[in-house]
C-alpha cells in the first residue's frame, strides 16, 4: 500500500492528535470509499466556522463523550467534510487550511490556488 499524499504531492502529514481527528481517528485526513463525508481537508477551527457548521446541523462544539468526541475549540485542527468547507467558503467564511495535512483527493473539488489563498501561514 502506498502512503497517502497531500495536495502538494508529498506524504500526508498529521492534522491533529489532540484532539484525535480523521475518519479513521489516526490523526490524519486519510480517506477511502467508506468515508462518505470526505473528511479530507485539515482546517484550523475558528469560532466563525464552528458556529457556521453548528447552524448547518453539525455541532462540532458540543462534546459527545459517548463516541469519544471532546468538542472543538477555536485553534483546534480537524479533518472536516470537504462539502462543509466548500459551503462555508462560498458563504464567505474562510476556514484556514493546513496544506500538508490535506488529502490530495481535495484537488478534485477545490483548485490548489484556492487552497493556497486559504492556507495557514505557519504550516
Amino acid at each position: 500500500m502506498h502512503p497517502s499524499l497531500n495536495v502538494l504531492g508529498q506524504p500526508l502529514e498529521t492534522c491533529s492528535r489532540d484532539p484525535l481527528t480523521g475518519y479513521y481517528r489516526d490523526g490524519c485526513c486519510n480517506t477511502s470509499g467508506e468515508d462518505l463525508g470526505e473528511h479530507t481537508i485539515c482546517v484550523e477551527m475558528s469560532e466563525e466556522f464552528l458556529l457556521f457548521s453548528r447552524a448547518r446541523g453539525n455541532d462540532l462544539i458540543a462534546p459527545r463523550l459517548e463516541i469519544g468526541f471532546p468538542g472543538l475549540l477555536p485553534g483546534d485542527r480537524w479533518c472536516v467534510c470537504l462539502s462543509r468547507w466548500i459551503e462555508a467558503f462560498e458563504a464567505g467564511i474562510i476556514a484556514r487550511v493546513h496544506l500538508g495535512a490535506t488529502h490530495r483527493s481535495v484537488l478534485g473539488m477545490v483548485p490548489l490556488e484556492v487552497l493556497e489563498r486559504c492556507a495557514i501561514r505557519d504550516a
